[in-house]
């Protein structure tokens, strides 16, 4: 017989309803001994109604709280095991007296991922849907929680069922020439094997180009925000966010530290850095920001180039944009031409000397009219430069995590060893070793070869309760 486990499934802090969780054989048991209107047989997937109460007491000090509590019977439930929820108000007193209460009748506390976890050894859920749950979980916006939920219902493992399959075949044809050594193996049969295990290999590739996008839409676009002092970065982060998050003033060298916000851009989370603006300057703590500045620079997927456009261009503006182009962000760079209100002394020629081929919007960042056109506009540039060449569709099977890319490069290598053996006529029995091993690690990714220690770190990033 399994642990019966049991944990708070709702976040901390108080809510209108707070849900304990019990999963195992026995949980129903549980529940007919701190549910004081649990009828003897309940029916599965019903309501019922009544209080939890501490069974070592009697009369009103007996209740903890007014619930009501539904039954999943096996196999019909998140972890295929019998499951009970109590649901029950959200204040974490009562959500901790009852989860007590529980544990002393029969439950041990759930490790952080156990519900999922059964789900997953329970068959209900291959690691690829697995890690979804984390991810729809942790989704700040729409673009993310789509990919995640298209993953939930398994679009990245039937992906890598497939080429599983496909090298399986080349496996089991394989083995029927092995068996018969007597027989010379024609050179046509070579050359359909590279060609099957060179069919699978793209079909990987294609998956790890899929990565790129599975990283951007787990932990958003990171976009920098740099210029020379005074430029107006701060009043752009301040527009784009919608809100008085950066201290604006007339002072060059105000921010003296990143700041680092969300918005939501085409549905993709965008993370930007308001930087301090990059001069030489002989305060300690300023310099602590400028290399900052330039770190957040050489990590930024995008970057917004802020230029005062009422005054020539500086020697700030020369040294940012020498930074830009020394990092390789040139293409990925929109300059914004501040201050449009004021007379203009820099343009757009004078930006096409310090950067190449440079993206450029004329704004002005002063509270009022022009501040939403402005904003509006570099808005529209950055979704534009996201969706470069893609539109906003990102392929149903996406590599979300580290470990799924490890694991399809590895076996892409293998795949990749093996094609160049085969056509080097080497013995198939050689041959074969390559194609076996790009096999059993693409059964890493979804779970059906995965050790412990691969199950340990994906499940250790789960909150308690799921």
């Amino acid at each position: 017989m399994s642990d019966i486990i049991a944990a708070i499934s709702t976040p901390p802090g108080q809510g209108g309803v707070g849900i304990v969780r019990i999963s195992g054989d026995g949980s129903l048991g549980i529940m007919k001994k701190v549910f004081s209107e649990c009828p003897e047989d309940p029916a599965p997937r019903h309501v019922y109604f009544g209080h939890v109460v501490d069974p070592d007491k009697t009369g009103p000090e007996a209740v903890i709280d007014e619930a009501v509590f539904i039954y999943m019977k096996a196999p019909h439930s998140y972890t295929c095991e019998d499951v009970v929820e109590i649901q029950a108000h959200g204040g974490p007193v009562g959500m901790k007296k009852i989860l007590r209460t529980v544990i002393r009748n029969g439950a041990r506390l759930a490790e952080p991922g156990e519900f999922t976890k059964l789900a997953f050894m329970n068959g209900r859920l291959d690691l690829t849907q697995a890690e979804a749950v984390m991810d729809i979980i942790s989704a700040k916006t729409d673009l993310p929680y789509t990919i995640a939920e298209s993953q939930l219902e398994g679009s990245l493992g039937r992906r890598i069922r497939e080429i599983r399959q496909g090298l399986l075949d080349v496996l089991a044809q394989m083995a029927v020439n092995i068996d018969f050594p007597d027989e010379d193996i024609e050179e046509m049969e070579y050359d359909a094997f590279v060609s099957d295990v060179s069919r699978e290999k793209e079909n990987i590739v294609s998956l790890i180009n899929s990565a790129p996008a599975g990283r951007i839409t787990r932990e958003g676009v990171k976009v920098a925000i740099v210029g020379s002092p005074n430029a107006g970065k701060s009043s752009l982060l301040n527009g784009l966010l919608g809100e008085e998050r950066a201290i604006v003033t007339d002072v060059p060298g105000t921010t003296r530290d990143t700041i680092q916000e969300m918005m939501d851009v085409g549905g993709m989370p965008v993370i930007l850095e308001d930087t301090a603006g990059i001069r030489d300057t002989q305060d300690q703590v300023e310099q602590i920001g400028i290399d900052r500045s330039r770190k957040a620079l050489e990590r930024a997927d995008v970057v917004l180039f802020v230029v005062d456009g009422s005054r020539p261009l500086s020697d700030e503006d020369r040294e940012i944009a020498r930074a830009i182009r020394e990092c390789g962000k040139e293409e990925r760079t929109i300059t914004i031409l501040n201050k449009e209100d004021l007379s203009a002394l820099s343009g757009e020629a004078d930006i096409g000397e310090i950067l190449d081929d440079p993206r450029v919007i004329q704004t002005s960042l002063l509270e009022g009219k022009y501040l939403d056109i402005s904003v509006e506009k570099v808005s529209q540039e950055i979704e534009r430069m996201i969706f470069a060449g893609t539109g906003s569709q990102i392929p149903s099977a996406v590599v979300t995590s580290e470990r799924q890319l490890d694991a399809l490069e590895r076996a892409c290598e293998q795949a990749d060893s093996a094609v160049r053996m085969l056509r080097a006529g080497e013995a198939l029995e050689i041959c074969e070793l390559g194609v076996h091993s790009a096999y059993d690690i693409l059964g890493e990714v979804i779970g059906e070869e995965a050790g412990d220690q691969i199950l340990d770190a994906v499940f250790s990033r789960f909150c308690l309760g799921k």
